[in-house]
């Protein structure tokens, strides 16, 4: 593999020969799309029943998924697709031992987000980054230290904190929209390119407990404490965030995942105040600019969320690996799609287990608006054939042979 010379950094030239300067017409927010979500939003009930037009055959699979189209076969991808249990990523990351520089140069996030996709074809290609890049976009530094992991040297939690803020300048996240542009001009339609924010919930918890935790005992004591500098913080991250979505998608994203992944430290009646607002919020900010951009909303420890999950008004639920896919399914009804949700360890099984679990989930969640995916990151020392197999089954099954007649019309039924 050809590596990126230091010189071509510092100049942010594109030793991998990627280049920026392609624009994406046809994407989810263009200027015609705004103000007219009534009549531009697709029906997502109308296309389940057979309504509406059956699929956009132009539209990645992953798409059409999401949208609950019929397909022929569920497509696949997964968390944390791109990373360490690749060899390839690891002889990078020697070269470039700053996950920050290596998240944060365009040509490095071109190069690493695509290995996976040259490795093993997967039906998204999600952009290398992480959901702390953007803070510094709007007053919020911090650092990754290889033990600690982030740190925010000056944490949030009294209103004389909350006057470091500033709106959002995308400027300061051009390596975002411009490996973006790459990577959708380098994957085409064969792929959704994926883009991916954290939730406001999930980002204050590391603005305010100042990096990691495994209690949250300093942000939760500020629902109580100071409310009102929690739901300011919560409220500045809303509209940074909305914002960095609808960049995102004119930068070439097909569909964007929310990971509220803290989220699930909450309490659900805690997650009603705290959390869920702020994503609807969010939501509705995207369906206005951006009706026909599937979202997808990810929550680790979801099981007590599931039901509230669907008024966020999110097009698709992600199921973490404790959940059982036939009940969510049941609890999520059929209207909405859904993702997931292999446990991670069944990468480390012999490969005939891990075709019967793929098999056993996909059966479960259905003939229709299901993307299959782990029910959370590709655990390290991953066996890369084991993620190779994952892709070649699912590429290999077909609905109309997994599923009987009756059990096609039993999902048909559930609502």
């Amino acid at each position: 593999m050809q590596m990126i010379s230091s010189p071509s950094l510092q100049k942010g030239c594109c030793s991998f020969g990627w280049s920026s300067s392609s624009f994406f017409p046809g994407l989810g927010c263009s200027l015609s799309d705004q103000g007219k979500v009534g009549a531009g939003a697709l029906d997502v009930k109308k296309r389940r029943q057979g309504g509406a037009r059956a699929s956009l055959s132009s539209d990645p699979l992953l798409v059409q998924a999401a949208r609950g189209d019929p397909i022929d076969r569920p497509p696949a991808w997964m968390m944390r697709q791109a990373g360490r249990y690749m060899a390839v990523y690891r002889k990078l990351a020697e070269k470039y031992p700053s996950f920050r520089q290596r998240s944060e140069t365009t040509d490095l996030i071109v190069e690493i987000s695509l290995q996976p996709w040259r490795a093993f074809r997967p039906d998204g290609v999600i952009i290398f980054s992480d959901i702390l890049t953007p803070l510094p976009a709007f007053g919020v530094p911090f650092d990754i230290e290889d033990v600690k992991g982030p740190i925010i040297q000056s944490p949030i939690r009294s209103e004389e904190g909350l006057k470091k803020l500033y709106p959002i300048d995308m400027e300061k996240l051009h390596f975002v929209g411009e490996s973006l542009k790459i990577l959708r001009s380098e994957v085409g339609e064969k792929a959704a390119v994926l883009g991916f924010v954290g939730a406001p919930w999930t980002i204050a918890t590391y603005i305010v407990e100042g990096g990691t935790t495994r209690t949250y005992t300093t942000i939760k004591r500020m629902c109580y404490t100071a409310p009102h500098v929690l739901r300011a913080l919560l409220s500045h991250l809303t509209e940074a965030i909305s914002a960095y979505i609808i960049y995102q998608v004119n930068s070439g994203a097909h569909c964007i995942q929310i990971f509220d992944s803290w989220g699930g430290q909450l309490p659900p009646d805690v997650w009603d105040r705290w959390s869920k607002p702020y994503i609807q919020e969010i939501v509705k900010a995207v369906k206005k600019k951006c009706p026909h951009i599937p979202l997808v909303l990810y929550i680790n420890g979801n099981g007590g969320l599931l039901e509230r999950m669907k008024d966020t008004g999110v097009d698709v639920i992600g199921l973490d690996w404790t959940l059982d896919m036939a009940d969510g399914r049941k609890r999520l009804g059929s209207e909405l799609s859904v993702q997931g949700n292999v446990d991670p360890a069944y990468l480390f099984s012999p490969h005939p287990v891990l075709t019967d679990e793929i098999h056993r989930v996909v059966r479960c969640a259905g003939p229709r608006g299901h993307i299959l995916n782990l029910g959370h990151g590709v655990l390290v020392r991953t066996p890369e054939d084991a993620v190779a197999h994952f892709f070649n089954v699912v590429k290999g099954l077909r609905y109309d042979s997994l599923f009987e007649d009756s059990a096609a019309k039993e999902f048909e039924a559930v609502a």
